[in-house]
């Protein structure tokens, strides 16, 4: 069993001991601590937090405890049922609500479950509004209301329709175009809410031949619910046999998209918003875009071609976010499939992604293999070297600094060193004593060349 407590919420496997799994009790003690942070940080009364959830099976045994804790604190609740990540982080906006949580373990496996939590802005809550949060659950310090003040419980069921709504009106999605290409579409939604909500987001973009695998919100997954290729394969294959243009595939929670070429191979989950991003700054030429520093040079190379300035932010949506208020960007994300557009709210939304990538696809007027091939190709390769407790590995990445000083080095979240239009990034584990190395270049052998130098560097600073 895992319990993990961050700033930006709870996770863990469902059953055990207190403190051991995502129980019953952790999830009123957590639910109790954000509610308490929410009425003490709002000036407004009554109090209004949105919830909603993907399908997991634990879903709504944890959702009528959240939603019965804060009801507890006199919060009113708006719970939206089965939902996705960025439709609940439109929701509280668009009702005007204090805060949001969203009951989903994102790309882990059915035995997790989480609550992810919103400010009033339905972005997630910053590193110190976190840390607070955990305070007070480990004190425990909130009350609960008394009987006569007790929050409401309502139930709304057209926050989807609203978001695609939302969706559709943006000025890079193209419906006649769309439905001009007659796109034939395989869907993998890994059997949660992304099994509708994909679907009716096709319908209203006028696609009419829809090929879903995995697509009934059970809960029970069809396989790792991450979106990477090794786990698409069921997807790639059901492109190729119904002859589809382009295949989908979203995550539990459905902020993150992964897209399959007509042939059956991947268009790449770092290209995913590399190809978004080039639709969105033709229509707005000399716009800005950020990316996190583990993410694909892809994206820098396209926003320069098209007369922008590209910045890269530590790791992390919430890192993400801040960056591209500060930088003004028009399109941000993550190199996972994660698109952000402010326009509609600063948070990874797959809906986004699908409707911008088909528009972008039919007026480029070729197969999806033809667009990726139209980008700059990188390759990132993956590592990571395991250390002992003992070895203090901020002053391995002070050594690994020095050693390339002579080279361009962002030093915000661990160190990225590059060359030329190469990269190597070294963040260090914040849970184990392990240093991860992505690097990038313009072929994997390359790029695992390139991982492997610094690895060999690293253990000659332990050595020394």
């Amino acid at each position: 069993m895992s319990l993990i407590k961050s700033i930006s919420g709870i996770r863990g496997t469902i059953g055990g001991k207190p403190g051991d799994g995502l129980s019953p009790l952790d999830i009123v003690k957590f639910a109790s601590a954000y509610g308490t942070w929410v009425k003490q940080t709002s000036s407004q009364s009554p109090i209004t937090i949105v919830i909603g959830r993907d399908a997991r099976l634990s879903g709504q045994m944890v959702n009528n405890i959240v939603c019965g804790t804060l009801t507890g604190l006199g919060i009113n609740v708006i719970d939206v049922g089965l939902s996705t990540t960025p439709t609940v982080e439109v929701a509280v906006t668009e009702l005007n609500a204090n805060g949001g949580i969203i009951l989903t373990a994102s790309h882990n496996p059915k035995q997790w479950n989480a609550l992810k939590l919103l400010n009033n802005k339905g972005e997630f809550i910053s590193d110190s509004e976190g840390k607070f949060i955990l305070e007070l659950a480990e004190k425990e310090d909130f009350n609960y209301a008394d009987v006569t003040e007790l929050g409401t419980y309502s139930q709304r069921d057209d926050l989807v329709t609203l978001h695609i709504n939302k969706v559709l009106a943006l000025p890079y999605v193209d419906v006649e175009a769309i439905k001009k290409a007659n796109f034939a579409v395989a869907v993998d939604a890994v059997n949660s809410t992304g099994g509708f909500v994909i679907p009716q987001l096709l319908e209203a973009l006028g696609v009419q031949t829809i090929h879903k695998i995995h697509c009934e919100p059970t809960g029970n997954f069809a396989h790792n619910p991450e979106p990477l290729p090794e786990h698409l394969r069921d997807l790639s294959q059901a492109v190729i046999k119904t002859k589809s243009d382009v295949g989908i595939s979203v995550d539990p929670d459905v902020d993150r998209l992964a897209l399959v070429c007509e042939d059956g191979e991947m268009f790449g989950e770092e290209y995913t918003l590399v190809a978004v991003a080039d639709a969105v700054l033709n229509f707005h030429k000399g716009g800005n875009t950020v990316s996190n520093l583990s993410s694909t040079r892809a994206l820098r190379d396209v926003t320069e071609k098209l007369g922008g300035s590209y910045s890269a932010s530590a790791v992390g949506e919430v890192n993400v976010v801040n960056m591209m208020k500060s930088t003004q960007a028009i399109i941000g994300g993550e190199g996972n499939g994660g698109v952000i557009l402010p326009e509609i709210h600063y948070g990874r939304d797959a809906l986004v992604g699908v409707a911008i990538f088909l528009t972008h696809l039919a007026k480029f007027g070729k197969t999806t293999s033809m667009l990726r091939k139209s980008y700059p190709n990188y390759f990132i390769s993956k590592n990571k070297i395991e250390l002992t407790p003992q070895i203090d590995v901020d002053k391995v990445l002070e050594s690994v600094h020095a050693k390339y000083k002579n080279q361009p080095v962002n030093t915000i979240d661990g160190v990225k060193i590059e060359f030329d239009k190469e990269w190597v990034h070294l963040r260090k584990s914040n849970t184990e004593p392990i240093i991860r190395i992505y690097s990038e270049s313009q072929s994997l052998s390359t790029a695992d060349t390139l991982a492997k130098k610094i690895i060999e560097d690293i253990k000659e600073i332990i050595k020394n």
